[in-house]
């Protein structure tokens, strides 16, 4: 039985890949477009850095961690809504979550922590992009609160689709002591989208056609996990 559902999880996913393909290659937004209404479901999007904290910066172009979350979370924000949910934004410009003109780290990080606890969100889900003295290392990572056991079944599922979707070699779903995933009790995940100290994986997270891959790759297992899609 584990078996057969893995095959047909596999099956949808790569049906999913060409669907949006397809789309691409004719010119047209992979948008797959559905006429759900409200599914009541609410999802905060956490795009990771911003303002004067831009995260990692790209080994070969030195793009900012910052712009490649940020773009990743509008496209995902883009594909719950179509697909009926609530969504939410802790931020939505290059600018910090905190505002002002002095930039501070902790302000920010609250800053977050008040949107999600305004949200009272069904899932968190924060956008990252990951670094590493070893340039050979790439790959999508999925990271939960230790404490969370909801959080760590979406971390999982999310985890599995970035496997085959996205990642050369599997990674697994890890505990992650980040503040995003601790400032709250709602269920929460933090998606490091690939390595910005990696070229090949810099060349395609600096691309809109992979910031798209990845959000639609995170949509589908999220959309999944709330038996709205197809497991």
């Amino acid at each position: 039985m584990a078996f057969i559902t893995i095959k047909k999880r596999t099956i949808i996913i790569a049906l999913s890949v060409v669907l949006a393909a397809v789309a691409l290659a004719a010119g047209v937004t992979a948008v797959i477009a559905s006429t759900r209404t409200d599914n009541g479901i609410t999802i905060v999007i956490d795009a990771g850095h911003g303002g004067a904290d831009g995260g990692v910066t790209g080994i070969a172009t030195g793009a900012k961690e910052s712009d490649v979350n940020l773009s990743i979370a509008k496209y995902l924000s883009r594909y719950l809504k179509d697909n009926g949910y609530n969504v939410e934004m802790t931020r939505t410009d290059a600018g910090a979550v905190s505002g002002g003109i002095k930039y501070s780290k902790r302000d920010d990080m609250r800053a977050r922590k008040d949107k999600v606890n305004a949200a009272a969100p069904d899932l968190l889900i924060s956008i990252h992009c990951n670094s590493y003295p070893l340039e050979s290392v790439s790959g999508g990572q999925v990271f939960f609160s230790s404490n969370a056991t909801v959080g760590r079944d979406f971390a999982n599922t999310v985890q599995n689709y970035f496997n085959d979707v996205l990642n050369e070699k599997p990674r697994t779903a890890a505990v992650g002591d980040y503040y995003i995933l601790n400032c709250s009790d709602y269920p929460s995940i933090l998606c490091e989208c690939g390595f910005l100290t990696n070229k090949s994986e810099e060349s395609k997270l600096i691309t809109s056609s992979y910031q798209e891959k990845v959000a639609y790759t995170i949509f589908t297992a999220v959309d999944a996990m709330f038996g709205n899609g197809q497991a």
